[in-house]
């Protein structure tokens, strides 16, 4: 599922988002990405690492969950668990439930918490603008490319940096945008740090972050506003 790759078992093309029975020794290889930016296998029962902080997920920054808290390597042993005795749910997914990997997305975010520290023309900037996301993106963050977004200048307290992005130290929101110097915009994903010294001008809800996941380099952005209720 996820990303748009070809789907292969033992060299014959095989349909994405479709369950695939395999027997001992089958080969499972993918093509290249056509959209999106990653792509996921499931294992009915399941992989069978141990839970770490309620997950079975990996954190690589950390080296902790998964399988030996690292990515797979070539000659890795995954254990599953133990399957059900017939596979339950649809042999596919339909086409119409599955997500889209458009190449030009609209994120919602909610301004704040220091976007009275940009000029007005500088949100009209951040919101008004086409941004396009660099190389620079995985689960820590995702880096954007576009104009300058001015901040407003002032006498920096003590504990901050000298540049009118930098604040004393703050708790970051998960998916808080922050525009270190005015310049590439970065939302904080799932394995960013809990907090720092560069102010966030808005955060992107929720129930958006997965489409920003799922964005390749070179997606065009833009950042639109909701109020908390729309969120």
């Amino acid at each position: 599922t996820g990303a748009e790759v070809d789907v292969k078992v033992n060299g014959q093309l095989r349909e994405q988002w479709s369950r695939l029975e395999l027997a001992a020794g089958d080969e499972v290889s993918f093509g290249i990405l056509r959209a999106g930016t990653r792509f996921y296998v499931a294992v009915r029962g399941g992989i069978d690492v141990p839970v770490v902080l309620g997950s079975r997920s990996t954190y690589t920054l950390g080296a902790i969950g998964g399988f030996r808290g690292r990515p797979l390597q070539a000659g890795d042993r995954v254990a599953v668990g133990s399957p059900p005795g017939t596979a339950a749910g649809p042999e596919t997914i339909d086409p119409s439930l599955r997500p889209q990997c458009s190449k030009e997305v609209s994120v919602r975010g909610v301004t704040g918490v220091y976007d009275h520290r940009l000029t007005e023309q500088g949100m009209e900037t951040l919101l008004g603008a086409t941004w396009t996301l660099t190389p620079v993106a995985d689960r820590t963050g995702l880096r954007y490319s576009g104009p300058e977004v001015e901040w407003k200048p002032r006498t920096q307290p003590f504990g901050a940096g000298s540049d009118p992005s930098n604040i004393v130290d703050a708790g970051y929101a998960v998916g808080s945008i922050q525009i270190p110097g005015g310049r590439e915009p970065i939302v904080l994903h799932r394995d960013a740090v809990s907090g720092g010294g560069y102010a966030m001008a808005a955060t992107v809800i929720s129930a958006d972050m997965d489409l920003l996941a799922r964005s390749a380099p070179g997606t065009k952005t833009r950042f639109q506003a909701v109020t908390m209720d729309e969120a």
